[in-house]
């Protein structure tokens, strides 16, 4: 037959841990959610800087890219626009996927 040693509780419901422990705990855990908060702040506003500047990027060339556009769709307006529903056509393809 086995003997229970004493060092181990009997009745392990009965022992608790110290309040200190469990507000360490829940202090330190308040203090990484306020780090991942404070990261993830930092991450979205890098992520909004970088779509602003591809938006200008892509700004600037469509402007670059009218003045052709006006020249082609006066000379040749069919040709131009079948040239535009293939690229709408590539871009939908793109985007569903």
């Amino acid at each position: 037959m086995t003997q229970q040693r004493a060092d181990y509780p009997l009745d392990y419901t009965q022992t608790t841990p110290p309040k200190n422990g469990v507000q360490e705990v829940a202090e330190a855990a308040a203090d990484r959610l306020m780090e991942t908060a404070e990261r993830a702040e930092e991450m979205a506003g890098n992520v909004a800087e970088q779509a602003r500047i591809y938006g200008q990027k892509a700004q600037d060339a469509a402007a670059q890219v009218k003045p052709y556009v006006e020249k082609s769709m006066k000379e040749q307006p069919m040709a131009t626009l079948a040239v535009a529903s293939v690229i709408g056509f590539v871009l939908g393809a793109l985007w569903k996927k």
